[in-house]
C-alpha cells in the first residue's frame, strides 16, 4: 500500500489558497485564476519539487476541505485536473495516488537503460538519484533572473560568475583556497576530466588509472590516444598499495594520473589524509600531474569528518567535480578547479569542446548550492536507508558475496564467490534486474568476479534487488547462463555507465 500524507500535511505544503484572491493577482501571476486551478498549481508544485512524492496516497476531497478552507466541489475539481494532467491515479479502494506524468520516449535514455526491458526493472547501472526537492524551485528562480543575461550573447565558455564563485567558495570553505577564476565549468565531471586529459594528454602518453575504475574516463582517455597504467585498488584488503603505485608511477613515467580518493566509483573506498600527503609526494617528485575526480566527495553518510582535499597538498593537481550526484544529473553542470598557472591552458582545451553549459542550467545550480547543505541532508539520509537495505539483503540472500561497507558514496562493490559478473548481468535482466558487470570497470581487462550495485534507488525499489540477484547467481552457478564471444563484448563494451 501507497504512504499517506495527511490533509493537515498537505494544506501545509499548498499554504493558503483563498477561495478568492485579491483582485490585484485575480487575473496575472503565479496564483491567479479560480481557486481550483490555484488549488491544483500548488498541488502540482509540491509534486514535482518532491515534496509529495511519487507513490504517497492524497487524502481525499472531503478530508481535505476543512484544512485548506476550499469546498468540496472545489477540491474534486483540482484532484480532476490533475488526473487529466497525469499527476494523480484514482482507483476505488485506493485513493488518490501521486504520479508523474509518463515522459515521451522515457524517463531514461536507451543508452542507459536498453529501451526493450520493461519499465518495472531495477536499474542499477547508474549511481544518480531522482531531482531532489526544490529542483522546480530553482528553475523557477533562474528562469525570472535569465531576462538579465538576454542581452549577451549567452556564451560563458568559463561559466557565469555567480556559479563560479558559489563552486569557489565550496573549495575555500572545505581547507582550499580558490579564486573564482580558477574555477571552469564544463558539461559534468565527464566534461571536466575531457577538459583536463585535452590540455594535458597526447597520443601515447602513459596515464596511470586506478582499476576498477569509472567506466566512462576509460573511454574518454583512450578516446585521446593515452596509454593506460593500471594500478590495482585491494577494497577488501588495503585499498590504496602505495608501494606498488609509487613502482608504477616511476617505471611508466606516467603524464597525468586519474584519481578518485573521495568514495572511489566503484569500491567506495576513501582515501585517508597520510595516505594523500604520500601519494601527493610521489606525484610531485615524479612530475606527474593528478586529476582528482571529487563527484562524491559530498557523500559521507556516517557522519566524518572528510579529508582535506588532495590539492591542499599537491598544488598542480587539477580538481574536477560536478553536480550529478548530489543535485541532479539532468544539470550536465561540472567543474575544473585548475592551478592558476595552468587556467589559460585548460581554458583552450574547454573551447575545443563547446561553447558553454547552457546559462538556465547553471543559474538553477547556483541556486541550489545557496542552499547546498539542505540538499546534502536529504541526499544523505536517502543514500543512508538504500545502502542499510541493499546491504541487509545481501545478508540474507547472498551471504557468501564479499561485501565491506562504504562508510559514503553511492554503490557497494562485491565480490562474487567465483567469476561470473558478465553471466549475471545477462540472467539478471531475465529477473528484472539490470546490472554494469565487473569488467566495465576494469582499464586493462579482468574483473569478472566483481559486480556494482549502487544504492541510489529508493529503499523500497532495492529492497527487491536481493533477492532477484540470489536468483539470477542461482542460474548462473548451475550454468544455465550461455554466454557467446560476440555477448561476452557487447556486455564487456557497454560503457555508458554513470
Amino acid at each position: 500500500m501507497p504512504s499517506h500524507a495527511s490533509a493537515a500535511r498537505v494544506a501545509a505544503l499548498v499554504g493558503s489558497v483563498s477561495p478568492s484572491p485579491p483582485a490585484s493577482v485575480a487575473t496575472s501571476g503565479a496564483g491567479s485564476g479560480p481557486a481550483y486551478a490555484r488549488l491544483a498549481d500548488a498541488l502540482r508544485h509540491a509534486i514535482t519539487d518532491g515534496r509529495l512524492p511519487e507513490g504517497i496516497r492524497l487524502p481525499s476531497e472531503r478530508e481535505l476541505t476543512g484544512p485548506v478552507g476550499l469546498s468540496r466541489t472545489t477540491v474534486t475539481r483540482a484532484y480532476a485536473e490533475l488526473r487529466e494532467q497525469g499527476y494523480l491515479e484514482t482507483r476505488r479502494g485506493s485513493g488518490s495516488v501521486v504520479r508523474l506524468p509518463e515522459v515521451p520516449g522515457g524517463r531514461v535514455d536507451h543508452l542507459l537503460s536498453p529501451a526493450s526491458l520493461d519499465s518495472e526493472a531495477l536499474d542499477l547501472t547508474c549511481t544518480a538519484q531522482a531531482a531532489p526537492t526544490g529542483l522546480a524551485e530553482a528553475y523557477a528562480q533562474a528562469l525570472a533572473e535569465l531576462p538579465c543575461y538576454l542581452a549577451g550573447t549567452g556564451y560563458y565558455p568559463s561559466g557565469i560568475p555567480v556559479l563560479r564563485e558559489g563552486i569557489a567558495q565550496r573549495f575555500t570553505e572545505r581547507g582550499l583556497p580558490t579564486d573564482p577564476e580558477q574555477v571552469i565549468v564544463t558539461a559534468g565531471a565527464l566534461g571536466g576530466v575531457a577538459t583536463a586529459a585535452g590540455a594535458l594528454v597526447r597520443r601515447r602518453d602513459p596515464v596511470l588509472v586506478e582499476s576498477p575504475t569509472y567506466p566512462n574516463v576509460i573511454s574518454a582517455l583512450t578516446g585521446t590516444g593515452a596509454r593506460l597504467v593500471p594500478h590495482p585498488i585491494d577494497h577488501l584488503a588495503s585499498d590504496w598499495d602505495l608501494p606498488g603505485l609509487t613502482a608504477a608511477v616511476r617505471s611508466s613515467g606516467a603524464r597525468a594520473a586519474y584519481l578518485i580518493p573521495d568514495f572511489h566509483n566503484p569500491t567506495g573506498a576513501l582515501m585517508n589524509g597520510d595516505q594523500r600527503r604520500e601519494l601527493a609526494r610521489v606525484l610531485r617528485a615524479a612530475g606527474t600531474v593528478a586529476i582528482v575526480d571529487e563527484s562524491l566527495v559530498d557523500l559521507p553518510l556516517d557522519g566524518q569528518e572528510m579529508p582535506a582535499p588532495l590539492a591542499s597538498h599537491l598544488p598542480t593537481a587539477i580538481t574536477v567535480g560536478s553536480a550529478s550526484k548530489t543535485l541532479w544529473g539532468g544539470l550536465r553542470v561540472g567543474w575544473v578547479r585548475a592551478p592558476r598557472g595552468r587556467v589559460e591552458e585548460l581554458a583552450n582545451s574547454r573551447l575545443r569542446q563547446d561553447l558553454g553549459t547552457p546559462v538556465l542550467e547553471q543559474l538553477a545550480t547556483a541556486h541550489l548550492l545557496s542552499r547546498y547543505d539542505a540538499v546534502l541532508a536529504e541526499r544523505h539520509a536517502q543514500l543512508r536507508a538504500g545502502r542499510d537495505v541493499l546491504v541487509e539483503g545481501l545478508a540474507e540472500h547472498l551471504p557468501d558475496w564479499r561485501v565491506r561497507v562504504p562508510g559514503g558514496g553511492m554503490a557497494l562493490w562485491c565480490a562474487l564467490p567465483m567469476p561470473g559478473s558478465t553471466a549475471l548481468a545477462v540472467a539478471a535482466r531475465e529477473h528484472g534486474v539490470v546490472l554494469a558487470s565487473g569488467p566495465n570497470f576494469a582499464p586493462a581487462g579482468g574483473l569478472d568476479g566483481w559486480v556494482r550495485l549502487p544504492y541510489a534507488l529508493p529503499p523500497e525499489r532495492l529492497a527487491q534487488v536481493p533477492a532477484r540477484l540470489a536468483a539470477a547467481w542461482e542460474d548462473v552457478v548451475r550454468g544455465r547462463v550461455r554466454l557467446g564471444t560476440d555477448l561476452r563484448r557487447r556486455e564487456h563494451d557497454r560503457r555508458i555507465i554513470a
